[in-house]
C-alpha cells in the first residue's frame, strides 16, 4: 500500500508523467550517442575486443545511472558538455561491471539485457578485457583536458568515480556478495553490502552532476542518492522474485537459485516491498527545498521504485 506521501507525490506529478517519459527517452537516445561516439570504433585494431566493447555497452539497458546525472546536472545547472562526460564515465563503469559481475567465476548468468553475456557471445578472455578496457575508457574520458573549468573540480571527479568503483565501493561490495553465498547476513551487513556494490555507483552518478553545486545541494543529493540507490536494490531483489526472464532481460531466480542473501530472504516480499517505500520517502524528503528544479529527481525516484524490469 501506497503512503499518503507517495500518493500526494504521484499527483503533484502526474500530469508531468508523459513529459518524463519523452524526458528519458530523449536522454536515453542522447547517452546512447554519446556512448556511440566515445567507444572506439569496430573496425580499429584489436577488431574483436572493440567490436566486444560495443556489444556490451550500447543498444541496452535502462540508463539509469546517466538519467540520475543529467537530472542532477539540471537542478545543479552542470554544462551539458560536462554531464555528458559524466554521464557516459558512469555508463562505462556500470557496463564493466556486468561484463565482469555476468562471468563464471563471479555470477554466472548467460543473459544480459535481453542478449547473451559477454562471455558467451565472445569467450571469457574477451569478457575480462572488454570490463578492463570499458573501465580505462571511463577515466579517459573525464580525464580529458579542459573538460572543466576549474582543474580541482575534474580531480574531485577523478576522485569520486574511483572510489565509487573500488575496494571501497562497487568492486568491494561485489566481494561482500561472492563471499555471503549461502550464508544469512543480518539487515546492516545486508545494506552495507548494496550501499558498496550498487549504491555507490548511483551515488556517485547524482553526486558527479552535482560537483560544483553548493553545499545545501550536494548535502541533500548525497541523503537523496543513498536511499535511492539502496531501495533501486531492494527493488531488483523484489522483481528477482516476481517478474520473469522475458521481462527482466535477465536470469530471473538466480538469486535465490544461487543462494545469495537479498531483502527478500531475509525480510519477506511484503516487508521489503515496505522497505523500499520509506527509501522512497526518505528520498524525497530530501529533495523539497528545491522545489520544481527537482521534479526530473524525484520522478526517477519514482520509476526506480514502480519499475517491472
Amino acid at each position: 500500500m501506497m503512503s499518503n506521501l507517495h500518493i500526494a507525490n504521484l499527483e503533484l506529478v502526474g500530469a508531468a508523467t508523459l513529459d518524463f517519459s519523452a524526458w528519458a527517452l530523449k536522454k536515453q537516445a542522447h547517452i546512447e550517442q554519446v556512448l556511440e561516439q566515445a567507444l572506439p570504433p569496430e573496425n580499429s585494431v584489436p577488431h574483436k575486443l572493440h567490436g566486444a566493447m560495443r556489444y556490451s555497452a550500447l543498444g541496452g539497458g535502462k540508463r539509469v545511472r546517466a538519467l540520475l546525472c543529467y537530472a542532477a546536472s539540471e537542478l545543479c545547472e552542470t554544462e551539458m558538455s560536462l554531464a555528458d562526460a559524466i554521464a557516459s564515465a558512469v555508463e562505462l563503469i556500470h557496463a564493466y561491471s556486468l561484463v565482469h559481475d555476468d562471468m563464471p567465476c563471479m555470477d554466472d548468468d548467460d543473459l544480459r539485457r535481453g542478449k547473451p553475456s559477454c562471455h558467451k557471445q565472445y569467450d571469457d578472455a574477451t569478457a575480462l578485457l572488454v570490463g578492463d578496457a570499458l573501465q580505462s575508457l571511463a577515466f579517459e574520458i573525464l580525464a580529458q583536458p579542459d573538460l572543466c573549468a576549474e582543474a580541482a573540480h575534474q580531480i574531485r571527479m577523478l576522485n569520486m568515480l574511483a572510489k565509487a568503483s573500488g575496494s571501497t565501493g562497487m568492486a568491494g561490495g561485489q566481494a561482500i556478495d561472492l563471499d555471503s553465498v549461502g550464508k544469512m547476513l543480518i539487515q546492516t551487513e545486508l545494506e552495507t553490502m548494496h550501499h558498496l556494490k550498487t549504491g555507490a555507483l548511483i551515488k556517485a552518478a547524482v553526486l558527479l552532476g552535482a560537483v560544483a553545486s553548493s553545499a545545501e545541494k550536494i548535502t541533500a543529493l548525497r541523503i537523496y542518492a543513498s536511499n535511492i540507490g539502496l531501495a533501486f536494490q531492494v527493488i531488483d531483489d523484489i522483481l528477482d522474485v516476481e517478474a520473469d526472464t522475458s521481462i527482466l532481460g535477465k536470469t530471473a531466480g538466480k538469486d535465490a537459485d544461487s543462494n545469495k542473501p537479498t531483502f527478500v530472504s531475509l525480510l519477506g516480499l511484503q516487508p521489503a516491498k515496505q522497505y523500499a517505500q520509506q527509501l522512497y520517502e526518505n528520498a524525497i524528503s530530501a529533495l523539497a527545498p528545491f522545489g520544481d528544479s527537482a521534479l526530473r529527481l524525484r520522478e526517477l525516484a519514482g520509476f526506480i521504485t514502480q519499475r517491472n524490469f
